[in-house]
């Protein structure tokens, strides 16, 4: 039975009026299992205007009146983990263990956000004058959006919701129209835990949906995470609108290896950063860069010994490694992929096209593929393949090692393995990327630090959560005062300086 999903809107599910859907398939088979609807612009500027109209009251209310909410969200969430993991696995194909991580990393995010009554304070100097008091607010912005993509359904909502709620702000969630069960879920979770009607609505739809949320005046900044040509475009595009816009694209993240390093714990780390949900995930290891010839040759047989122990099942197989990629159009990306890898002359030491798992034999299966002697100027190094696709590239020296990540057009995440604590320091220092793991291979950094990649996959001043994610769903007021009994009359034609 295909099910019918809905938008929704001021406290309800409100079914689509479009007539215009997407189908949702179950990863596994292959098969719809879902239709969301697809706004158009009518529809998506009737949400923005009840978000607007919700937010005053909303945006009144004291941080701590509005940190309770936060609160008791993550109360109604708790009895509900297992079925929205499973919900959440079930669309995206990812396991159901990897699910309840996807969520955790969000709600971690709702935890540091029911801090704003702490984190929205702003500064005071008394007496800053003669008898002048100086001090600053930070008010929300109004209506804003977050575009999230398809990987991480729960966690990167949760990211962009929870701040610019607890800021006071009204958000409109567009969720990938490929997993949008789970969002409509969370949202249902707020309004439950005292949300006001209007102050999180969830519109699915497509670029008509987008592009009204991108060029209406009522919405004041949007958030987006997906590739950096979507990325790139919703930046430019709301700028352009007078919007402020933190935009998070692309990434080719590398992964030293050291001599020094323990090998067996990279080999392992390189397993789950790579291969782990599939791939489809902005912060996976796609490059592992062993230095020397040693190196390269162990790591590779180490890396072969286990992918070979990999099971890839069923999103819902306890026993999996890792599930399905998320579409079929995603499954022929991949297997593309590698073979142009092939075709451009890289060494393909593990095939995992052609995966077959029983009884999902329609699924959107692929095996884990690992490439080596890859070079810089393959489009399998320069590109993003989102699946599970391991390169190594073999670098003569540290020196080499450390210029790959830094001279590549992504800069969002790398990690170094090493027992070197001097060069652990001194690549953290010059390498040219966002985020850096000093033997951890996936270095998504915890809620109250701030994530963000450099170069083209990010675009925009401010990162997600920790403290630039306040800054960004804020603007500052900032208020000078003077009380004048006993001050001298009379006009003054110079600018006001401090005596």
């Amino acid at each position: 039975m295909v099910s019918e999903l809905t938008h929704f809107v001021h406290g309800k599910n409100v079914p689509g009026r479009t007539g215009r859907f997407g189908d949702v398939y179950d990863p596994n088979t292959g098969q719809v299992r879902a239709r969301v609807p697809l706004a158009d612009r009518a529809e998506t500027e009737a949400v923005i205007a009840d978000a607007a109209q919700a937010q005053v009251e909303w945006g009144s209310w004291s941080p701590q009146r509005r940190a309770r909410v936060l609160l008791k969200f993550l109360q109604l969430v708790e009895p509900e983990r297992e079925a929205i993991a499973r919900a959440l696995s079930a669309e995206h194909g990812k396991t159901v263990a990897d699910a309840h991580g996807d969520l955790q990393r969000g709600l971690e995010v709702v935890e540091f956000a029911a801090g704003i009554p702490h984190l929205i304070k702003g500064e005071f100097t008394d007496n800053a004058g003669s008898g002048i008091d100086v001090h600053s607010l930070r008010q929300p912005l109004g209506v804003v959006a977050g575009i999230t993509p398809f990987n991480f359904p729960a966690m990167i909502p949760l990211w962009k919701a929870a701040p610019a709620l607890a800021c006071g702000n009204a958000f409109i969630l567009k969720p990938s129209e490929r997993d949008p069960s789970v969002p409509l879920r969370l949202a249902e979770l707020f309004h439950e835990a005292g949300l006001p009607p209007g102050v999180l609505n969830v519109v699915n739809g497509g670029k008509e949906t987008v592009d009204t949320l991108l060029t209406d005046p009522r919405v004041a900044a949007v958030g987006f995470v997906g590739s950096t040509p979507i990325a790139e475009y919703v930046y430019s595009t709301a700028t352009a609108h007078g919007k402020r816009a933190q935009c998070f694209g692309g990434a080719k993240n590398h992964m030293i290896v050291m001599p020094d390093a323990d090998l067996d714990q990279v080999a392992d780390a390189l397993i789950g950063a790579g291969y782990g949900s599939a791939g489809e995930r902005c912060m996976a290891i796609s490059v592992a860069v062993p230095v020397g010839e040693e190196t390269a040759d162990a790591l590779v047989a180490k890396l072969t010994e286990r992918i070979a122990g990999l099971t890839v099942g069923a999103s819902d197989d306890p026993d999996a490694d890792f599930g399905p990629l998320v579409s079929r159009d995603a499954l022929e990306r991949v297997d593309s992929y590698v073979g142009l890898g092939v075709e451009e002359g890289a060494e393909l030491v593990v095939d995992g096209r052609g995966h077959k798992v029983k009884g999902c034999e329609d699924g959107f299966f692929t095996g884990a593929s690992l490439f080596d002697r890859v070079t810089p100027d393959m489009r399998v190094y320069q590109e993003e393949i989102f699946g599970p696709v391991l390169s190594v590239v073999r670098a003569d020296d540290y020196e080499q090692a450390l210029r790959l990540p830094s001279e590549h057009e992504y800069g969002n995440g790398v990690s170094i393995f090493t027992r070197d604590g001097d060069t652990a320091r001194d690549f953290s220092q010059r390498v040219n990327t966002g985020m850096v793991g000093v033997n951890v291979p996936i270095p998504v950094p915890v809620a109250y630090h701030t994530f963000g990649g450099w170069k083209r996959s990010g675009f925009g001043d401010l990162n997600q959560h920790g403290p630039d994610s306040i800054r960004f769903y804020t603007r500052t007021k900032t208020v000078t005062s003077r009380w004048p009994s006993g001050v001298k009359e009379g006009a003054e034609f110079t600018i006001p300086v401090v005596r």
